[in-house]
């Protein structure tokens, strides 16, 4: 073990597996540390009663499983003001982990030590694994880990989970930890906050119904009034006489006047005086570092649009006009010349009936290899957001769109869950839960579908090629931006109607800038596609089959050689007319738009179906809708399949996020309303000019 622990590890052999709490600030490489140890042995659910992430996955020691990690949410402290603090503090209150394994970022020791000293006071077995050592070491910075244990009173190793170092005896620190007693935690406060906690410990340690608890965690949220853990404890009035005469001389003899206040102030002097004794620092307080010159230009006032722009533009101009379009069209070519001729020529060998032909090739083959073709637009764009998230740049962007967002009632916070829109609206509606703000958070969740999401860039692909082939990637890069302006205007519009009152300042931290790791770029981008993969594989094919039906079939169950006169023709032509004002008003444009309402990608596997096009080629079907749409009817489309209502899932998601079937109908209504005006528009403005 290198010289900068001087800790020997003993292993014991294990009869029981671990059950171990990963805890640590955002930012931290909490979760890359977890993929290092779970490897693929993990799945993501929700925590109980709510719509966090709940990643739990095994660990193996010498190819022997040892436990299971829980990845708690990123959170900076165990109180109740969020609902990922809410859930990683019950998980460890409630669900009694053998151990907790806090996870610090060795560059920001001040801020991450803050959640480790509540961690401590809960009274298990704690574990500190320092991570970024290899950007400590760069820096010139040394931490003394010895030295910072033996202050805690608990084991601290060092690591590195982008580069693996150490990992191994993570888990093996973890395996004895987990099968010691725990100790008192060894921290102490001043003398009046010390006191104070003391006190209340005595009483609580009264009732006899308090035995398991950890006193010294729950005197120091009386202290500092967390309602949600005073509710918990149900104590006698008595009790609550004697605590609150205890807190009254505690908030007397306090200088900045609540007790709250004061207990913070205690936890940072202890931990200024840990950080003095065991972190040596190169650089002097407020040097300026690399993140700080980069910033004077990425964030300037007025260079830091243009840079956000032109970053957005080269995102767009690799996945659309030359990477994406060179894999997209090998995809193309792999369904063309490959599969559907060697489908074809098995049905005729064996004889088929015809319909099987149309089935297998113009119902499955051609609707989800419409969809599938699209596969290396969708990869490449989440790769570039994934490399913007690792590297830092996309927190500044939240922090640059501040000043603009808060001219339309919005903050820079809202814009995290935008931008991660362009991905998908799902988990993009479900970042808004970390805004404290009731309104910001409703109103970001209101917005947030109108960002373009990955599953609409089929549509925009192909109308695209079928109306503007010269500037595809410009079309498309054009309705990201008419997504974000529609966002903007709508959340001024909400802002002073619905949601009036004052915008909550915007306070973010800026993580350092880093060399985004390949690894966990590459596997977000996997999961990312399969899920993609996933819903082409069964959702859409399922559609594909009954829309194939649909269109094959009269109501009297005949095939027909016509689908104008199918099940589906009829259904469509009774709601074709809503869309004649937008241009597109014909039977199988509007069947396209309620399949959209199931998954924005069935929208051009739809049309592939009812076109009949025989290909996955995106081409082919683009030159067959040529005769139906003209430029304008097109872009009205692409339009209306922008801003519309998202897909069922998020649907869900916004019913679940907002908690009100009212609020989340009014959501619906909104963004159907606002779709259907902004087409009009795009329509009427587009057939002057084109």
């Amino acid at each position: 073990l290198d010289l900068e622990t001087k800790t020997v590890v003993k292993t014991k052999k294990q009869s029981k597996l671990f059950r171990a709490a990963l805890l640590g600030n955002p930012n931290c490489g909490k979760t890359m540390l977890f993929n290092a140890l779970t490897g693929s042995n993990q799945y993501v659910g929700n925590w109980p009663g709510v719509t966090v992430d709940q990643k739990i996955g095994s660990v193996s020691l010498n190819q022997r499983p040892v436990g299971e990690l829980v990845d708690l949410p990123g959170i900076y402290s165990l109180s109740s003001y969020s609902i990922e603090e809410r859930v990683s503090r019950d998980f460890i209150l409630n669900e009694d982990p053998d151990l907790i394994i806090n996870i610090l970022d060795g560059t920001n020791m001040e801020r991450n030590l803050y959640l480790t000293i509540q961690a401590l006071e809960i009274g298990k077995p704690v574990l500190v694994a320092i991570n970024m050592m290899d950007e400590v070491r760069k820096r010139g910075d040394r931490i003394d880990c010895l030295r910072l244990s033996n202050l805690l009173g608990v084991p601290v190793i060092p690591i590195s989970a982008k580069h693996g170092e150490n990992i191994d005896l993570v888990l093996q620190e973890a395996c004895r930890l987990s099968k010691e007693k725990p100790i008192p935690p060894k921290v102490l406060y001043d003398q009046a906050t010390y006191s104070a906690i003391s006190k209340i410990q005595q009483i609580l340690a009264e009732e006899e119904n308090h035995h398991k608890i950890p006193f010294r965690f729950y005197a120091t949220k009386l202290l500092e009034d967390d309602t949600a853990c005073i509710e918990t404890l149900e104590l006698s009035a008595d009790q609550c006489r004697r605590i609150d005469r205890i807190i009254e001389e505690y908030e007397h003899a306090s200088e900045y006047g609540d007790r709250q206040t004061m207990l913070s102030d205690a936890r940072y002097r202890l931990i200024e005086q840990i950080v003095e004794k065991s972190v040596v620092k190169k650089r002097k307080p407020g040097a300026i570092t690399l993140s700080d010159r980069i910033d004077r230009i990425v964030t300037n006032r007025y260079l830091s649009y243009p840079i956000f722009f032109c970053v957005l533009f080269l995102m767009f101009l690799i996945t659309f006009q030359t990477l994406g379009a060179v894999l997209q069209g090998w995809l193309q070519d792999l369904f063309d010349f490959v599969i559907t001729p060697g489908v074809e020529s098995f049905l005729t060998a064996v004889s088929a009936p015809e319909w099987t032909h149309g089935l297998l090739v113009d119902g499955m083959i051609s609707g989800v290899g419409a969809v599938v073709s699209f596969v290396p637009l969708i990869v490449l764009l989440f790769f570039c957001l994934s490399l913007m998230e690792d590297s830092g740049y996309m927190a500044r962007t939240a922090f640059i769109m501040d000043k603009i967002f808060s001219k339309f009632g919005l903050s820079g916070r809202s814009f995290i869950p935008m931008i991660m829109g362009f991905g998908c609206s799902v988990p993009a509606v479900m970042a808004a839960r970390t805004m404290e703000n009731e309104k910001d958070r409703r109103l970001t969740i209101m917005l947030t579908p109108f960002m373009s999401c990955g599953a609409k860039l089929p549509v925009y692909a192909l109308f695209a090629t079928a109306f503007f082939p010269d500037i595809q990637g410009y079309v498309i890069f054009a309705m990201y931006l008419i997504g974000m302006a529609v966002a903007v205007l709508a959340g001024l519009i909400l802002s002073k109607t619905v949601f009036r009152g004052e915008t909550t300042p915007f306070i973010m931290e800026l993580p350092p800038y880093r060399l985004p790791s390949l690894k966990s770029s590459l596997k977000l981008t996997w999961e990312k596609a399969r899920d993609f993969l996933t819903r082409a594989g069964t959702l859409i094919f399922a559609m594909n089959i009954l829309l194939w039906f649909l269109q094959a079939f009269n109501f009297q169950f005949q095939l027909v050689s016509d689908n104008s006169q199918s099940i589906l023709a009829v259904i469509g032509a009774v709601i074709a007319p809503v869309f004649i004002p937008l241009g597109f008003g014909i039977w199988q444009a509007s069947v396209a738009v309620l399949s959209g309402f199931i998954a924005k990608e069935a929208v051009v596997s739809t049309m592939a179906v009812l076109y009949s096009s025989g290909s996955s080629d995106n081409t082919a079907l683009a030159a067959q809708i040529q005769s139906a749409f003209t430029p304008a009817s097109a872009l009205s489309m692409m339009t209306f399949i922008l801003l519309c209502a998202p897909c069922v899932a998020a649907c869900a998601t916004i019913k679940r996020e907002m908690n009100s079937w009212k609020w989340a109908l009014f959501t619906y209504g909104y963004q159907i309303a606002t779709a259907y005006i902004v087409s009009l528009i795009v329509y009427w403005v587009s057939s002057i000019f084109l």
